[in-house]
């Protein structure tokens, strides 16, 4: 068929770091022109567009997976005009039991995929929620750095044999400690301070730590400028155990909370839903999904052991009771993950509602923040 075609096109792009292959084809099924293939560049994939871009034509709808790097494409795409979709790789696995995949076939499968409508999508969330995302993500990632310095810290004090007699090494007392023992002294274990070798690497990580601590609130400033006129943003940490931290993941990651219909799609969409798999008459249910964003799992097993709210600790304390087994953590674990179920319909209803009519309003205790 001739590429000068004005009806609704269905473009399926399979995107790479460096190459992408797009195919083009109508509501029928049938090829417009033939498969290109051209350089991963916002450039490129303009130029590769205009056979599709037409003011006789419908916007073109474009599908994509949701890949690594897909920000650029989409945002592209969507100047251009196009209608974008974005394919859930989880949706589209079976493509890898093919006996012949490559990438024209991967572009074609998903045009077929839209033009049908049985394309299984992911949420393509506004570019405002994205660049907070990447704030809210990159603090987390400062912080599990942050841990990770820390811990080789204590790594190394352990391989000398230096006790720690303090809760927090990297309190007033614990600077103290590691001062002293990072002076030049004489060599032994034993002594007042570590060997030369030591020394400098626990005065390496030190410097590290001043560094990351100093991005970390960097970040926390951007992070509370950017949500400072955002409505929830204040109402979730009305709960107890959720601060301005694991406030701002929530936001960031859930996005428009209007997408889902009720608090039980958050909870599923969050992977904190067991698994359920029936056929005839057999019925299994396992462990939750973990399909969703493992920093809003994260956050919310969190903030449950950090939390006071009623409705959080009556569900924990039940379910530990009950699937608690002598000397195991089992029922403790389960029980953590059911309370941070409950926890996040709260944030779903604070979010939507913009009050969380389910607090406890009786006496007020001591506020319990996040720690992360």
């Amino acid at each position: 068929m001739s590429a000068c075609y004005e009806g609704q096109q269905f473009v399926g792009i399979d995107l790479h770091r460096r190459r992408t292959v797009l195919v083009r084809m109508t509501q029928t099924g049938e090829r417009l022109g033939a498969m290109v293939r051209f350089p991963s560049t916002p450039e490129a994939l303009r130029r590769e567009m205009v056979a599709a871009l037409s003011p006789t034509s419908p916007a073109p709808q474009v599908v994509l997976e949701a890949t690594y790097g897909w920000y650029w494409a989409v945002e592209t795409l969507q100047q251009l005009g196009a209608r974008v979709h974005l394919a859930h790789p989880l949706g589209i696995k079976g493509f890898t039991n093919r006996r012949v995949k490559n990438d024209e076939r991967d572009a074609a499968d998903l045009a077929d995929l839209l033009r049908m409508g049985r394309l299984p999508e992911a949420h393509i969330a506004p570019e405002p929620v994205r660049a907070l995302r990447e704030l809210v993500r990159h603090r987390a990632k400062l912080a599990r750095w942050r841990s990770a310095v820390k811990n080789s810290i204590h790594a190394v004090l352990a391989k000398r044999g230096v006790s720690v007699p303090m809760s927090d090494l990297f309190g007033a007392e614990g600077t103290a400690l590691l001062d002293a023992l990072c002076r030049p002294a004489g060599g032994a274990a034993g002594g007042s301070g570590l060997e030369p070798e030591y020394a400098a690497r626990v005065g390496s990580l030190r410097g590290l730590l001043a560094t990351l601590e100093g991005e970390i609130a960097e970040f926390d400033r951007r992070i509370a400028a950017a949500l400072a006129g955002h409505p929830g943003y204040r109402t979730l940490q009305q709960i107890s155990g959720i601060g301005p931290v694991f406030a701002a993941v929530f936001i960031a990651e859930i996005g428009d909370v209007s997408r889902f219909a009720t608090a039980d799609k958050l909870t599923c969409w969050a992977g904190l839903t067991p698994r359920h798999r029936e056929s005839d008459t057999t019925v299994h249910r396992g462990r939750v999904t973990k399909q969703g964003s493992k920093l809003v799992r994260w956050a919310a097993v969190e903030a449950v052991q950090r939390s006071s709210e009623p409705a959080v600790a009556a569900i924990r304390t039940r379910i530990a009771d009950r699937r608690g087994r002598p000397g195991q953590r089992t029922g403790r674990n389960i029980a953590k993950v059911a309370a941070a179920r409950v926890l996040l319909k709260l944030v779903y209803y604070g979010l939507r509602d913009g009050q969380i009519r389910a607090l406890d309003r009786g006496p007020a205790s001591p506020g319990v923040t996040d720690a992360a």
